[in-house]
């Protein structure tokens, strides 16, 4: 039963990693688009939202157990991470902020 559950939290933890960063991607794309369709206009501020509130949270990543093998789900996170960053999915700055995410926990 530890093993099962120690997979069902390494698979949590991974999935919350790829949904953030696949956001992330989605949300840059969107903003390179977004420029290159209009170059000349200078971004602005929805009219209707109140200033600060124009992006949603960023989604929070799963709990990993603290006890028994969560140093195992710690390295296979930072292990995928290392391979997005190598595959040039995430940046510098992304793959360094979601690495201490990981190692706070």
């Amino acid at each position: 039963m530890p093993g099962l559950l120690r997979g069902i939290a390494r698979t949590a933890v991974i999935a919350g990693t790829a949904t953030s960063v696949s956001n992330r991607v989605s949300r840059r794309q969107g903003q390179r688009w977004a420029a290159k369709e209009q170059p000349q206009q200078q971004p602005q501020a929805p009219q209707n939202e109140a200033p600060g509130y124009s992006q949603a949270p960023p989604p929070q990543a799963a709990p990993t157990p603290s006890a028994g093998g969560g140093s195992v789900d710690r390295i296979a996170a930072l292990k995928d991470l290392g391979e997005l960053r190598a595959q040039g999915v995430l940046t510098e700055e992304e793959f360094s902020a979601e690495k201490a995410k990981i190692l706070a926990t």
